[in-house]
């Protein structure tokens, strides 16, 4: 038998307003999930999220992706168990999916006793073929604000480091809301302003998110959040109060969680410090929605054999 690994992989908030589907950020709010080879058999445990409503069976996400990473090293262990810890909120546009597709590939590809090493290029491949696009896998794999595209040579991503001033501050409903149905609301064709408007707006999010400035006009959007207000419509109510107030806040993912970019800093005579921006967006929150606080996670998903980390390259 191999020694069992752990992979811990974060949540992630994709698009961030106007980047549809080309850039994500990676949130210190993690799963954690442990594999090993046993003699037969599957075993799935679920703790926190999800316990008692996942399935324990080949269908569960993990399991699946583990399966599917395994069929591409061409290797097939003798029996499995995953034991999944998760504080990822799910259903509410924080990556849950990505999540659980990046830990059961990193799992297979550390558990695999034909390779020393973790192709973190073939994991992504596959990922954002499970996922459909690479925005909330990439920032999961890669941490920090995570810039994805795909061509002719496949899906590429590279990570950029967060200015330190940027709070990210996630407000979550009770509600959920499936990717696929807010996808689907999103309309074949927008006019070419709306798509000029956007493209400068995502050049800008690099430079507000990497300096710490310009974040509320960084964040206006003409593509995507105001098309599916039907799905979430006390999400967009809330997000219209917060930019209103002056908070750089965008639906976080396909919702209908809302990320707010808060400061921590005073930036100018007119800026309010951490503490009081996030006790002013608090005060706009409504009643049954949870507010998370988490760092950005700069280093996005890790595998630890033991004591140490396994090597991803």
């Amino acid at each position: 038998m191999t020694t069992p690994v752990r992979v811990r992989v974060p949540a992630t908030s994709a698009n961030l307003g106007p980047a549809f589907d080309c850039a994500g950020l990676a949130l210190a709010h993690h799963d954690l999930l442990d594999f090993s080879v046993e003699p037969s058999g599957l075993t799935v445990e679920v703790h926190g999220v999800g316990e008692g409503e996942l399935p324990l069976d080949e269908s569960h996400l993990v399991v699946r992706a583990f399966r599917a990473a395994c069929a591409d090293l061409g290797w097939t262990p003798s029996g499995l168990r995953v034991t999944a810890r998760n504080a990822i909120p799910q259903g509410r546009g924080m990556g849950s999916s990505a999540a659980a597709v990046v830990a059961g590939v990193l799992g297979a590809w550390a558990l695999c006793p034909e390779v020393a090493t973790i192709d973190l290029d073939a994991v992504l491949r596959l990922t954002t073929e499970m996922e459909g696009h690479p925005d909330n896998v990439a920032a999961c794999l890669l941490g920090g604000l995570t810039l994805s595209w795909t061509g002719e040579g496949g899906v590429g991503a590279d990570s950029l480091t967060v200015h330190p001033d940027v709070m990210p501050v996630v407000l979550v409903p009770d509600a959920t809301l499936s990717t696929e149905v807010a996808r689907g609301l999103l309309p074949e064709l927008v006019p070419h302003a709306d798509a000029a408007f956007n493209a400068g707006r995502s050049a800008l999010l690099v430079h507000a998110l990497t300096s710490g400035a310009f974040l509320l006009e960084a964040t206006e959007d003409r593509l995507h959040q105001r098309q599916r207000t039907a799905a979430m419509p006390g999400s967009l109510e809330l997000i219209d109060r917060l930019r209103a107030a002056g908070h750089a806040a965008v639906v976080s993912g396909a919702g209908p969680s809302v990320l707010v970019l808060a400061r921590r800093t005073v930036r100018g005579a007119d800026q309010s410090p951490g503490a009081q921006e996030l006790q002013d967006v608090t005060a706009l929150v409504p009643d049954g929605w949870s507010v998370l606080t988490p760092d950005v996670d700069p280093t996005g998903a890790r595998v630890s054999r033991g004591m140490g980390e396994v090597s991803s390259r």
